[in-house]
């Protein structure tokens, strides 16, 4: 909220005092309230972290079997909370019942996490079947995103939706190994990115969680963008066909960010395009340049680059926000 804009408009006397002090008095209130749910963000984390270091530090004294049962008792504690005061599945954008509600289904959705994985590396219950002890969560995360409509969640089933495709496509062996440079996990990761932006683009059509739609585009866009640079770095006898993938994909990115006047979306497409754009020039550069020659005017790129970016940039900002007060 733009403080100085009501600052002059109580100059003009458009608004009374009053008024005045209560958009301050809300810009306070809703600075605190962003403060406290930080904070309850970082405990939650901290607490989820200091399982693992006990788990860790204590597993021989302890005992598994003790460790598992109370992450499973407080797990379920924090679903059966959620479930009895949580309003239901609908497809519109839920509020809260309270203040802890968030936090508490967070916390019973990281420790569903800890859990699973727990007794995989443990007790071995899913075998080698990794890519089940992935997607049994995946599922249990969207299930819960939805059910009781939780951004947070939804992100943690969409990073674990990432992490069964690429365990589904990769050989064992290559897990193993940690050898992840292959064909299979760059066309999976494109594959899941047009996924991800397809249900964006559904969500907001059929207006079914229509609020979750940017999380999709977000994870979508970045998954995609990077997919179409690791094949441009990868198969660099045809990185020419890719880079005009690249470039096609940017150029449908811009055109949907300046329609939905998203500044966000008009930075990660810029800079993934200028990367993607800077690899191939350098390639020429270097390819058709001698010694010195090339260098000197790979450096000269980067600094004429940089500019035009930075101007880019602040040009469509300008244009943005001309639009956003009309």
């Amino acid at each position: 909220m733009d403080g100085d804009l009501f600052k002059k408009l109580l100059q003009e006397n458009l608004i009374t005092e009053r008024e005045f002090e209560n958009v301050a008095q809300h810009q306070k209130t809703v600075s605190l309230f962003v403060e406290l749910r930080s904070v309850l963000y970082l405990g939650i984390a901290f607490f989820s972290t200091a399982i693992g270091i006990l788990i860790y530090k204590h597993i021989e004294t302890i005992g598994h079997d003790v460790l598992v049962i109370c992450i499973a008792l407080v797990c379920v504690a924090c679903f059966a909370y959620c479930f009895k005061f949580g309003k239901g599945y609908t497809n519109e954008k839920l509020s809260s019942p309270n203040f802890l509600f968030d936090y508490i289904l967070l916390l019973g959705c990281l420790l569903l996490l800890t859990f699973i994985g727990y007794i995989q590396f443990q007790y071995n219950v899913f075998g080698n079947r990794w890519g089940l002890a992935v997607f049994i969560p995946m599922l249990l995360l969207f299930a819960a995103a939805y059910y009781f409509d939780h951004i947070g969640v939804l992100s943690l089933a969409i990073t674990n939706l990432a992490a069964w495709v690429g365990i589904a496509v990769t050989p064992t062996r290559i897990l193993r190994e940690n050898d992840f440079d292959g064909n299979r996990t760059i066309y999976a990761a494109i594959l899941l990115g047009v996924g991800l932006l397809l249900i964006s683009i559904f969500s907001t059509s059929k207006k079914m969680k229509a609020h979750f739609s940017f999380t999709y585009k977000n994870f979508g866009a970045h998954i995609l963008f990077i997919a179409l640079l690791a094949g441009l770095f990868h198969f660099e006898p045809a990185y020419f066909v890719w880079f005009l993938v690249l470039a096609c994909f940017s150029f449908l990115a811009f055109r949907h960010a300046i329609k939905e006047r998203s500044f966000y979306f008009l930075v990660i497409t810029a800079l993934y395009a200028w990367i993607g754009l800077s690899y191939v020039i350098i390639e020429l550069l270097t390819s058709t340049s001698d010694g010195m020659t090339g260098l000197y005017a790979v450096f000269f790129y980067f600094i004429a680059s940089g500019i035009a970016f930075i101007r880019l940039l602040i040009y469509y900002n300008k244009i943005l926000k001309q639009h956003a007060n009309l």
